[in-house]
C-alpha cells in the first residue's frame, strides 16, 4: 500500500536525525560576494549554456532536473520561508502597531518589498519533493511551509503571530521558461497578510526572477507587484525593472518605481521610486514631502541561518533533513557523493508516485485544504488556526 511505502520513508527519515541537518545562511546584501562555500561552481555559465543547447525557446522548464553542479544547499521550500523570518528588523510589528489604516498600508508596502531577495546567477534551489515542510520560529511568529503538489510544483506557506494577531497564507506555483538567451521563471499565486486586530486583508503577488544568460549574465527581480487592502480600499501599484544600460552593461537592475492610490477615487496619494536592494522612498503626492519607508541594509544585511533547537522534535519531512546529504556533500564540493544523495531523494519519491497510481489514490496534504479553480489557479487554505512554534529558530 501507499501508506506502506510512506511509513518506510519517514522510518528512514527517523534514522536520519543522527544526521547533521544542514541550515545554510539566507541570501542576503552580501551574498554576492559572502555566499556559502557551495553555492559556485567553476566555468557555471560555459555548464550552463551546455546544459540548455538542446532546450527549445519557449519550452517549459518546471519539470526540467538539474545536476546538483547548480543547486545551491537548499530547498526552495526554504528560500520561501527566509524571505519571511529571515529578517534584521521586525517590519511585522510595525505593520499591526501603525495607528491609521495609510500608515498601516505603506508598512505592509515596505513588508512586501523586504520578502525580494538577492539571489546568485546559474543556481537554484532544489525542487521539493511531495510532501516536504519547513517549520522555522522567529521569536512569536511561527511558519509553516508544506510542498502540496509536485506535477504542477505549488508550494504553501502558513505563518501565525499570536501575540501580534498576525496571520499569512502564501500559495505559489514557480513556472520558469527559457527564452533563448534568457529564462523567466514566473512567480504564480496570491499572497496574504491578514492583520487581525484590524480586521485588514492585504493581497499581493510576487516579482517574477530574470535569469539573463547573454550578453551579461544576471539575476533579477522584474515585473509588476499589486498589493491591496481589501477592506480600505487602497492599492500599491509597483514596477520592478532596471535603470537604462547599454546592451546589459552599466546601470542599475534592482529598480522600484510606483504609486499608492485610493481605488475608490483614484487619486494618488504617494509615488514610490528607489532600489529593493538599498531604499525605498515615498513621495507624497500632496506637499511633496520626501520619507524612507524600506531600508535593504536594515532588513536584509548581515543575516544568519536558523538553528536546530530540538533535533528529536523536526519532522522527518524537514527541508533541511530530507536534502541533508545532498546539501553537505555540495558544501564539500563532492559532486559524485551529491549526485548519489539526490538521485536517493528522487527515486524514492518517484516509487511513492507510481503507487500511489497504482492504486488510484490522490495525494492529501497534511497541513493544507487544496483546491484549485477552472482556470487552473491554486487555493491553500491552512487546517490549523495557529502554527505551532518550532524545534528551528532563526
Amino acid at each position: 500500500m501507499c501508506y506502506t511505502l510512506l511509513v518506510v520513508m519517514m522510518q528512514e527519515m527517523e534514522g536520519k536525525k543522527d544526521t547533521k541537518m544542514v541550515l545554510t545562511k539566507p541570501f542576503s546584501l552580501e551574498s554576492d560576494t559572502d555566499s556559502d562555500p557551495g553555492y559556485r561552481a567553476p566555468n557555471l555559465l560555459n555548464r550552463m549554456l551546455s546544459l540548455l543547447k538542446n532546450v527549445r525557446p519557449g519550452s517549459d522548464l518546471t519539470n526540467f532536473q538539474l545536476p546538483p553542479l547548480f543547486n545551491f544547499p537548499k530547498s526552495q521550500l526554504q528560500c520561501y520561508g527566509e524571505s519571511v523570518y529571515c529578517r534584521g528588523s521586525d517590519l511585522l510589528s510595525k505593520c499591526n502597531r501603525e495607528q491609521s489604516p495609510l500608515e498601516r498600508f505603506t508598512s505592509v508596502v515596505a513588508w512586501s518589498i523586504s520578502t525580494t531577495r538577492p539571489t546568485s546567477f546559474a543556481v537554484a534551489p532544489y525542487n521539493p519533493i511531495l510532501g516536504e515542510t519547513h517549520h522555522v520560529s522567529k521569536g512569536n511568529l511561527n511558519v509553516l511551509l508544506e510542498q502540496v503538489s509536485h506535477s504542477p510544483p505549488v508550494s504553501a506557506l502558513h505563518a501565525t503571530d499570536e501575540k501580534e494577531n498576525i496571520e499569512m497564507i502564501w500559495c505559489q506555483q514557480p513556472a520558469p521558461k527559457f527564452w533563448g538567451t534568457s529564462i523567466e521563471a514566473q512567480v504564480q499565486g496570491k499572497r496574504q497578510l491578514k492583520l487581525l486586530n484590524h480586521g485588514e486583508t492585504y493581497e499581493m503577488n510576487c516579482p517574477h526572477l530574470l535569469i539573463r544568460i547573454l550578453p551579461v549574465p544576471r539575476v533579477n527581480w522584474v515585473g509588476n507587484v499589486n498589493v491591496r487592502c481589501l477592506e480600505t480600499g487602497l492599492v500599491a501599484e509597483l514596477s520592478y525593472t532596471s535603470s537604462h544600460s547599454f546592451l546589459g552593461f552599466g546601470g542599475n537592475h534592482r529598480l522600484i518605481k510606483g504609486k499608492i492610490l485610493d481605488s475608490s477615487s483614484s487619486k494618488v496619494l504617494y509615488e514610490v521610486e528607489g532600489y529593493w536592494d538599498s531604499k525605498v522612498k515615498l513621495k507624497d503626492a500632496n506637499n511633496g514631502e520626501v520619507k524612507v519607508i524600506y531600508d535593504a541594509k536594515e532588513v536584509i544585511s548581515g543575516l544568519q541561518a536558523p538553528i536546530v533547537k530540538n533535533a528529536q522534535s523536526v519532522w522527518p519531512t524537514e527541508s533541511a533533513l530530507v536534502w541533508s546529504e545532498l546539501s553537505q556533500a555540495i558544501l564539500n564540493n563532492d559532486w559524485e557523493k551529491a549526485r548519489e544523495a539526490k538521485q536517493l531523494v528522487e527515486e524514492r519519491q518517484r516509487k511513492m508516485m507510481a503507487e500511489r497510481e497504482a492504486e488510484g489514490k490522490a495525494w492529501t496534504p497534511k497541513h493544507f485544504a487544496v483546491s484549485q479553480t477552472k482556470e487552473g489557479s491554486w487555493d491553500c487554505s491552512p487546517i490549523h488556526k495557529w502554527v505551532p512554534a518550532a524545534p528551528i529558530i532563526a
